[in-house]
């Protein structure tokens, strides 16, 4: 009884263990997109900024609360936008702090020349009008407008006169370690999120490669070029046979040993005849995959036991490789079921058509809906064939009535992460008609696999990939699984 209630503990464990792994991933892939992760961090980091400059605020009772507004409005607009135009350290400090002096400015002026207005929250129009004003005509010619630079010069107005410079000084103060704060989040860990963050900037570096389909050398050496942008590259070989008997002798003759092969010996089928001319062809690929990409190429042999998509997925856990990169095979204009097999599985999937001879992509075009994890990756990925002298464009197509502004920041903050020469398409047609007109000015497509859509969604609309018929340029699918 007790065992049986170990195994249930042990099993519940586990599970849990599973489920934790799967939001923790899930959780990983929605903080890729910029949007998600800028607002995450406003929500985390500046409450505890806040927070901390009022602790060390409370230790000045000369100091007042009207500090905190101006300041908590001026770090949301660093946060919320880092690579905008109010989102200058710089800026923020000088526009806070000039707009303080020049509200004290006109409080003096107002103290001098005009009669105060009765009561203690009572503030004189002209002083107010004055301090906008002066903020306006100093921080405008200097290039350091900022939003809050206003309130903290109108704020000034309200203080008592034993607060007035103390506010000037702790405005400086405060405004400055939220600034060294922010730059230190946008340089160390913003404008290096891809790294941190997007999954397959550290890995997708261990290719398989299923040699099958019509051209399977081309798209090893794709693979290749893949795995080559990282230290770490492999690219892994998988060659399909029909029995235990056939892996075997193909296993014996690509460790270069002797082997008889018996046509009866154990399988349903007889031996390949020309088995020595396949292993042949598989080493002479591997070593043209080493020399020309520069990576390292091994070859596994497998036996299809009738679900050559398990037993390509199976392999490529077995050999730990993270992406499989396969041939192109269509079936009556639509995917094999091997490859929508590959793109159910839980590996990420790369599945490339050839159209020319072509062995080098230096010019790439990403074609996105959205920001996703699928399009870092597709975008990553076009960068790794590229490589430092080619070019990537990204496009996303949009409606007569979609807003191309957004598309457009969309695009910005796509290819912000990533080192490279990049362009960005806003394209007011649909998706098809854009990649038929400029796919032949590119050396290779990539499209994402649209596993996110609906059975009926897809019924109503094939995807993508199925209707790319007329697009002159090797296309490459991927799906992030």
């Amino acid at each position: 009884m007790l065992d049986g209630v170990r195994d249930r503990v042990r099993t519940g464990a586990q599970r849990l263990h599973r489920v934790e792994r799967r939001e923790l991933r899930e959780f990983r892939r929605w903080m890729e997109t910029t949007d998600h992760l800028v607002h995450l961090s406003m929500l985390v980091v500046v409450p505890l900024l806040i927070g901390l400059v009022t602790a060390l605020a409370n230790a000045v009772p000369s100091l007042t609360f009207l500090l905190f507004p101006p300041l908590a409005s001026g770090t949301y607009t660093l946060f919320v936008d880092p690579t905008g135009k109010y989102s200058s350290p710089g800026r923020f400090v000088a526009g806070l702090t000039l707009g303080a002096a020049c509200g004290l400015a006109a409080l003096w002026v107002s103290q001098s020349f005009l009669t105060a207005p009765p009561g203690p929250f009572a503030v004189n129009a002209v002083a107010a009008g004055g301090a906008v004003l002066l903020t306006g005509l100093v921080t405008w010619p200097l290039g350091i407008e900022e939003p809050s630079g206003y309130a903290t010069a109108l704020l000034t107005l309200l203080l008592q006169p034993a607060q007035r410079f103390p506010y000037l000084g702790s405005i400086f103060l405060a405004s400055t370690f939220v600034a060294v704060v922010f730059t230190v989040w946008r340089e160390r860990f913003y404008d290096r999120r891809a790294t941190y963050l997007y999954e397959s900037t550290q890995g997708d570096d261990h290719v398989l490669v299923p040699m099958r389909g019509e051209t399977p050398g081309r798209t090893a050496l794709l693979g290749a070029r893949l795995a080559a942008a990282h230290d770490a590259g492999k690219v892994v070989l998988l060659d399909l046979v029909p029995d235990q008997a056939v892996a075997a002798a193909e296993r014996a003759l690509l460790d270069g040993e002797d082997t008889d092969i018996d046509p009866d010996d154990g399988g349903d089928e007889p031996l390949d005849e020309g088995l020595g001319t396949r292993v042949d062809a598989l080493e002479r690929e591997a070593g043209r995959i080493e020399t020309r990409a520069g990576v390292p190429c091994e070859v596994v042999v497998a036996v299809d036991d009738g679900t050559p998509a398990a037993t390509t997925l199976g392999t490529a856990d077995a050999v730990n490789c993270d992406l499989v990169v396969a041939p192109y095979e269509s079936e009556h204009g639509a995917l094999t079921p091997y490859l929508r097999r590959l793109l159910g599985g839980d590996t990420d999937v790369l599945v490339h058509r050839s159209r020319t001879e072509r062995t080098r992509w230096k010019h790439v075009l990403v074609s996105v809906r959205r920001a996703s994890d699928v399009s870092h990756n597709m975008v990553d990925f076009a960068t790794r064939l590229a490589g430092r002298s080619g070019r990537v464009a990204v496009a996303t197509c949009i409606g007569a009535r979609s807003d191309r502004r957004r598309a457009e920041e969309m695009l910005a903050d796509l290819v912000e992460p990533f080192e490279g020469s990049f362009e960005t398409r806003v394209a007011r047609t649909d998706i098809q008609s854009f990649l038929t007109e400029t796919g032949s000015q590119y050396d290779l497509v990539v499209i994402g696999a649209s596993q996110d859509r609906s059975a009926a969604s897809r019924f109503v609309s094939p995807p993508t990939f199925e209707r790319l018929d007329a697009v002159e340029a090797d296309v490459a699918i991927v799906d992030r699984n």
